[in-house]
């Protein structure tokens, strides 16, 4: 069955735009000492009882053909790499490029067309006998042309502004290795060709969710150890490696994925960053390939970066781009060098006095998808900032070289220009015991792994260890840290039990508000070393039953050497434009460090989201709305524009952990947020310090109210005014005077902004 371009975009007439509301052989790589081990899943406990005196062995699985193993000799900490083998041999016609799309609709397209989209790119190109996409389609609930069969795995071929229905089954789970297994033997069987491309279509949320999210089977995902178990067995039976794997998905331009990837691929595409809905230009790449059968992944690579970026221009999204190509056959060097810095990193880690600020600097360094408390946490991390924020307590020595050396390719966009490349697993913010656990079977390095663990969920009264993954002997492979090694209990993290009241954050003088209505603290020798960060947090009654959240500050003035902190709250806040205050969260800076982006909870015409927006100086410029990371830990990929007779409505969140909704505003044309003085009322300040391990504290709120004559004044609620020399808690203090304006404080030329990026 075959149907024309121009026929099928008849179908298409109705799709709505791209930016709408949305070589190294094949055989063996060995590196440093050579060792072997396999990351399959093993149902066992972390350790076995004894019995007799002796460890009980546990029964093992099936050990399955997991494509390359790892491991790190406990004698002097060394990272080897075997990979799989195969001879390198032509596997189809000279000239010829096949790319195997797997196309898994989920609510872009049901939502909005975007996978029929990128089929009429396909089929717009100029085409040729030399170029040819092979699909298979699944994973929504809704197709925007009437050629795809809903509740059908079809596959189809576009050749020559034709496309063809070349196979049809019983509907697969997308998020099933099986699945991307049986599609692959099948192409491979079937379209072999010189060169071949393999591109996983999607959501995309990093090294621990994957891709792929199936509307039809619970939302299912395919995680990267079910990526690697489906290549490997694709692979056993090829003799040549994929010229490139791509992700046009969110946030997959990461060293975990390479790292599997370099097994099968010559090169990888992928973005660090979220990716707009239009995604890749597939009629750019069909025209290079068309012209220039001949080229190699590098080469088309440089054409998707650009044209990549020229889509994302087209959404007024160019400034988040970042879209990666990765020469694979060098990235088992960097593999080496990072182990060896993770060591020295993690070393310098078990010294108190270094840990808390190496924390701190990891923190600060770029990261990717949103990482706030209303868009959710990706926890993707800029790999190449981790290393050059931690130089002074560990040596880089050669890391960043060989980092440099893999990138064949990159295009950032002005808010990412400083991106290396490839991010990395960190533990900003734990979702759970899962996220360590799924971590520990995809690591780049146990060293690593210990350090993501050790901030996350390893405080214990005696200390730290990372024995558990490593032998008697110091020995480590990713067999024995595979995905569903641990119990699901395993890695704990140690806030679950939401008291906020770290043990590790203790002070000199607890927080309190001073004779000059200042409200600050100063941390201890011990609390200096083990807190990370400081943020103060803006409270509201809306009513006499409401209390709700405004959002977080950075406007926290602190000296890290002296552990003194004050609040530098200076009164104003962002509002809508009838001066509904929203509730804000702080993003990031942009790159110059002129400004803030921040994003904001609304509904929007009924729907939840955020709203994206950055502040310079006086300017404030709203980049649109984006859903943020959803249930499943996948990232939106579109920030649509607000429209006009739009309708938003305020989303705050209460005390009790429940949300509360503002009153609706029609959006019209040339409208913006404001920056004004708060109006008159009593607002609550709170600090919440993080501690290295996860854990946090809360102040008690201090209130300060605003008068009719925007004057700041702190005041008596419960807690009161707070006194440390003579009272020893806010409940005890039941006097206050007044005291001056809050303008009229000390200067702070002695304090460093201390979320200033400089």
């Amino acid at each position: 069955m075959k149907k024309t371009l121009i026929s099928l975009l008849l179908v298409l007439a109705m799709v709505l735009t791209a930016c709408s509301s949305s070589d190294e052989p094949a055989g063996q790589t060995t590196s440093a000492p050579e060792s072997t081990v396999k990351d399959e899943k093993k149902n066992e406990a972390t350790s076995a009882p004894e019995v007799d005196g002796e460890d009980d062995q546990q029964s093992q699985p099936e050990k399955k053909n997991t494509g390359f193993s790892m491991k790190v000799s406990g004698s002097d900490g060394k990272l080897s790499i075997t990979r799989a083998g195969g001879s390198r041999t032509v596997m189809g016609d000279d000239g010829v490029w096949t790319i195997f799309v797997y196309l898994c609709g989920t609510d872009l397209e049901s939502g909005q067309g975007s996978a029929t989209s990128d089929v009429a790119q396909m089929l717009e190109s100029k085409g040729g006998d030399n170029l040819r996409f092979v699909i298979q389609t699944g994973g929504t609930s809704e197709w925007y042309n009437e050629m795809f069969t809903q509740g059908k795995a079809e596959r189809y071929v576009v050749q020559n502004g034709e496309i063809e229905l070349v196979d049809s089954n019983e509907l697969t789970n997308m998020g099933e290795a099986s699945t991307l297994e049986g599609f692959l033997k099948w192409g491979v069987s079937n379209y072999a060709s010189e060169k071949m491309g393999l591109v996983f279509w999607d959501h995309g949320g990093g090294s621990i969710t994957g891709v792929c999210v199936d509307e039809l089977f619970e939302n299912d995902t395919l995680y990267l150890h079910e990526i690697n178990e489906a290549l490997a067995s694709v692979y056993a039976e090829m003799t040549d490696k994929f010229e490139f794997i791509g992700f046009d998905c969110c946030l997959m331009g990461t060293a975990e994925v390479a790292n599997i990837l370099t097994t099968y691929a010559r090169y990888m595409y992928g973005s660090q960053e979220t990716e707009p809905g239009s995604g890749w230009d597939y009629t750019a790449i069909s025209d290079f390939l068309a012209s220039n059968p001949d080229a190699n992944g590098a080469e088309l690579g440089k054409v998707l970066a650009d044209s990549f970026y020229d889509e994302c221009k087209e959404c007024e999204q160019e400034n988040e781009c970042t879209m990666t190509i990765v020469d694979l056959s060098k990235f088992d060097d960097f593999l080496v060098e990072f182990n060896d810095y993770a060591l020295r990193l993690y070393n310098a880690c078990q010294n108190s006095d270094y840990l808390g600020e190496i924390v701190r600097k990891i923190e600060r360094a770029e990261n990717f998808g949103g990482n706030n408390k209303s868009e959710g946490y990706t926890n993707m991390v800029d790999i190449g900032g981790i290393v050059d924020a931690c130089a002074e307590y560990a040596e880089p020595g050669n890391v960043l070289t060989a980092l440099k050396n893999c990138i064949a390719y990159n295009k950032n966009g002005s808010n990412h220009k400083n991106a290396s490349g490839l991010s990395v697993y960190y533990p900003l913010q734990i979702q759970g015991s899962n996220e360590l656990k799924v971590y520990s079977g995809i690591t780049i390095s146990p060293y690593y792994m210990s350090i993501a663990d050790m901030v996350a969920s390893g405080y214990t009264d005696n200390g730290y260890t990372n024995e558990v993954f490593f032998t008697e002997d110091g020995d480590w492979s990713n067999e024995d840290c595979s995905y569903d090694y641990f119990e699901d209990d395993y890695f704990d993290y140690v806030d679950a039990d939401g008291e906020y009241e770290s043990t590790l954050i203790t002070f000199d003088e607890e927080p309190y508000v001073d004779e000059n209505g200042i409200f600050g603290f100063v941390l201890d020798e011990d609390g200096r070393n083990w807190a990370v960060s400081v943020e103060g947090y803006i409270a509201y009654n809306i009513d006499d039953e409401t209390f709700v959240e405004l959002g977080e500050t950075a406007e926290v003035y602190g000296d890290w050497e002296t552990g003194e902190f004050e609040d530098g709250f200076d009164g104003y806040w962002f509002s809508l434009p009838d001066e509904q205050l929203i509730a804000t969260y702080f993003v990031d800076y942009n790159e110059e460090g002129t400004g803030a982006i921040y994003t904001s909870p609304v509904n929007l015409n009924g729907n939840r989201t955020n709203l994206r927006f950055c502040q310079e100086g006086s300017e404030i410029h709203v980049e649109g709305t984006w859903d943020g990371i959803d249930e499943n830990g996948m990232a939106a990929r579109q920030v649509r524009k607000l429209e006009d007779g739009d309708v938003i409505c305020p989303v705050y969140y209460t005390a009790d952990g429940d949300t509360f909704e503002g009153d609706e505003y029609e959006w019209e044309e040339g409208d913006d947020l404001t920056y004004s003085y708060l109006y008159v009322g009593d607002y609550y300040y709170a600090f919440f310090i993080d501690d290295v391990y996860g854990d946090f504290y809360m102040s008690d709120y201090a209130v300060f109210n605003i008068d009719e004559n925007g004057e700041i004044t702190y005041v008596e609620d419960d807690y009161g005014l707070y006194d440390p020399s003579e009272y020893d808690d806010y409940e005890d203090y039941d006097d206050y005077d007044d005291y001056d304006d809050y303008e009229d404080h000390e200067d702070y030329e002695d304090y460093d902004y201390i979320d200033d990026p400089a």
